[in-house]
């Protein structure tokens, strides 16, 4: 049936508030001007997402989580030219509008046109595409990806090659670049180099490749949860710590292990703490701390100001400073060309009736990424 021009129904999950979420059935307009309407075929379940779920990020209810996903255009608004029917894409949840003074900065990535610090939880031009039950549903950061179909901007899209694996890609919507761009191209990991990583799901995972890469000589990973150690170890930690199970500060064990502290310290968990902890595991003259995680908007970091003179750096990344829809598409063919694999990054992939369990498995630390499949 030609669904182009008309409203679809399909099924959603529809996060009602925190903590509340179920699949539903759901509205989705056409796209206007500017927009794509897009048939998922695959989403991963980010940290993020689960940040919105529990309330942590200011978000307006009830909304269609998810961001990161790949899928099928199925139709476009007036105007759109970058992408036709037919094309796969990935969704972006930092567009590249390529005319903001960001987008213009050869260094600049975090597009004026975002939706994640504020989200409006709306599109462009301050509507929404989504309803249920004659109620309007808000939007993820313009992308929500939990969802059979979804209209995103022209601006959130990027188009992949027609060969790629809609089962696995969509963790470069997101995961991949977020945490393997944050040692390859925003630390730029040295060879031979120490490196420590808090946090071992889905973006720690993708940062530990990009400094195994890199050629670091030493990868300590941090996490509670020892059951993620085997799998860090299979894909380049050398060194595995649980906070819990020490008898100091795991920043101090870390200095021990490396004499002077580490060269790269990444966080990619979004608390305060690990934040912190990840500056003092720096060694003090040129180490580089660089923050991935997402912190609740009300919370604030205190560092010793005295440590900030020696010369370490700290640095905050959003999707390893890529520009998008220019960079997201190589690396969807650097993976198909077999100079970076993501597949040991999804080890769970389950039908998107089963969000709730891919929830359990999430929250259990049982994996590193859940695709769910529509």
């Amino acid at each position: 049936m030609d669904t182009q021009g008309k409203t679809i129904t399909c099924q959603a999950a529809i996060a009602w508030g925190k903590n509340s979420i179920s699949i539903e059935e759901v509205q989705v307009e056409p796209p206007k001007t500017g927009e794509v309407r897009i048939k998922l075929i695959s989403s991963g379940i980010c940290g993020t997402d689960d940040h919105v779920l529990k309330g942590e990020l200011p978000m307006k209810f009830p909304l269609v989580p998810g961001h990161e996903g790949a899928g099928i255009v199925e139709s476009i608004g007036n105007g759109v030219s970058s992408v036709k029917p037919g094309d796969k894409v990935l969704t972006l949840i930092i567009p590249q509008c390529g005319e903001c003074s960001f987008c213009l900065h050869p260094k600049g990535n975090f597009c004026d046109k975002q939706d994640v610090l504020p989200c409006s939880g709306l599109m462009l031009d301050g509507t929404s595409r989504f309803s249920c039950k004659g109620e309007k549903i808000y939007h993820s950061f313009r992308v929500s990806t939990f969802t059979e179909y979804t209209v995103v901007p022209e601006i959130a899209v990027a188009k992949i090659d027609a060969a790629s694996p809609m089962d696995k890609v969509c963790l470069i919507s997101c995961g991949v670049p977020t945490g393997y761009g944050a040692a390859v191209r925003s630390a730029k990991v040295t060879p031979g180099s120490t490196c420590v990583v808090y946090g071992l799901g889905g973006v720690g995972s993708a940062i530990v490749m990009g400094c195994k890469a890199s050629g670091a000589s030493r990868i300590i990973g941090v996490d509670i949860n020892e059951e993620k150690f085997p799998r860090a170890r299979a894909l380049g930690v050398t060194d595995c710590l649980n906070p819990r199970a020490l008898q100091k500060p795991v920043q101090e064990v870390v200095m021990e292990m490396t004499g002077i502290g580490v060269d790269f310290a990444f966080e990619a968990i979004g608390h305060i703490e690990t934040m912190v902890s990840a500056w003092n595991s720096c060694n003090n003259s040129y180490g580089v701390c660089v923050i991935i995680g997402v912190a609740s908007p009300d919370s604030k970091l205190c560092l010793e100001a005295i440590k900030i003179i020696t010369g370490k750096t700290l640095k905050g990344v959003c999707l390893g400073d890529y520009k998008t829809r220019d960079c997201i598409p190589q690396i969807v063919s650097d993976y198909l060309q077999n100079k970076i694999n993501i597949d040991p990054l999804v080890t769970h992939q389950l039908p998107f009736k089963q969000l709730h369990k891919a929830l359990e498995l999430y929250h259990a630390g049982k994996t590193i990424r859940c695709v769910l499949l529509f």
